[in-house]
């Protein structure tokens, strides 16, 4: 299962009391203060992994609580620090304060670390507080509280190619025949309710990263279908594969499905639609869809590479398109 947002709260560990003590030896029955310092509480850190492609893990777990830290002891003594507790996340995660609505952070590359709670700091103990005029004192401070958060996470994913296309368009079969990814297949609308990831080999050694997305429909960048949900993922894939489906039984005539998605990409985002794109005829397999092919180029104003997937024909032409825009948006 894929889960591209969650709500989860922190709370950071309170750091832990400085203590009151005096040395008492044989050799110093009346020593002075050896209180030492609480420890500091544990914080809550959030850590950018490319080991995981899902936050349905994270979400989990409701509300993640650092560690107190340790009183003060005796002889001086510090009281140990409370363990971080470290929650590992997609790159690509934005951060976002669900009480004030604003974003913390973007974690866009591997390893990067935000603290998301700092721990509380450790008390003093008495030991600071001596004086020439004040030799045995009494005093100690508390440990202060951590910070407590309540956050929303997003995952915004990252893939070199985005297949974009209305519902039943072609992109997972495309996808199951190109890559190792399996997903779900079917005749009807929306099979695709969640990204699909896969790496296909363009040549040897050579590699793609190839995000299926779910389909778009009219009002899409408005929130309607699954709106916003596709259209967030999109924003990061370095080019665009444009899948349009140029059968007999297509749910749409294939100039009429081009404008849709182009005007939604528009809408959402001139950024989006300004993103270097490959256009696809799937499903060309009779005689017939000759004609169609000819009147989504004349729509679109560009040539269509043609492929079926079922018959794995066409394929390494739009994969070697594809992976010349990636390679020029990596350059």
């Amino acid at each position: 299962m894929f889960r591209d947002e969650t709500n989860i709260d922190v709370t950071a560990g309170k750091g832990g009391d400085g203590l009151v003590s005096f040395r008492r030896e044989l050799s110093a029955p009346r020593g002075g203060p050896d209180g030492g310092d609480g420890g500091g509480g544990g914080s809550v850190i959030l850590l950018a992994s490319v080991g995981e492609s899902s936050l349905l893990r994270v979400g989990r777990q409701f509300h993640y609580v650092a560690e107190k830290g340790r009183p003060g002891a005796t002889k001086k003594c510090s009281g140990r620090s409370g363990d971080d507790v470290i929650i590992e996340v997609p790159v690509g995660t934005q951060v976002f304060d669900r009480e004030r609505g604003n974003m913390l952070y973007d974690m866009t590359k591997d390893g990067e670390r935000l603290v998301v709670a700092q721990g509380g700091r450790g008390g003093r103990g008495n030991i600071h507080f001596a004086t020439s005029v004040r030799q045995v004192p009494r005093k100690a401070t508390k440990g202060t509280e951590g910070e407590e958060r309540s956050l929303r996470l997003e995952l915004k994913m990252f893939a070199d190619v985005g297949l974009v296309g209305l519902p039943n368009a072609g992109k997972s079969t495309f996808l199951s025949v190109v890559t190792a990814a399996r997903p779900k297949v079917a005749d009807y609308p929306f099979t695709t309710l969640d990204p699909q990831v896969g790496i296909a080999e363009v040549d040897y050694g050579v590699t793609m990263v190839i995000a299926d997305l779910p389909g778009l429909i009219e009002g899409a960048a408005e929130g309607h279908g699954l709106g916003h949900r596709f259209l967030k993922h999109v924003e990061r894939c370095r080019c665009l594969m444009h899948l349009v489906d140029v059968s007999a039984h297509a749910s749409m005539p294939p100039a009429e499905a081009f404008a849709v998605i182009c005007d939604e990409l528009e809408t959402f985002s001139p950024e989006l639609a300004a993103k270097p794109r490959v256009l696809v005829a799937t499903k060309f397999e009779d005689e017939g869809d000759e004609e169609r092919l000819k009147e989504l180029e004349e729509a679109a104003g560009q040539r269509a590479l043609r492929i079926s997937s079922l018959q794995r024909e066409g394929l390494k032409g739009v994969l070697g398109a594809a992976f010349e825009l990636v390679d020029a948006g990596r350059e």
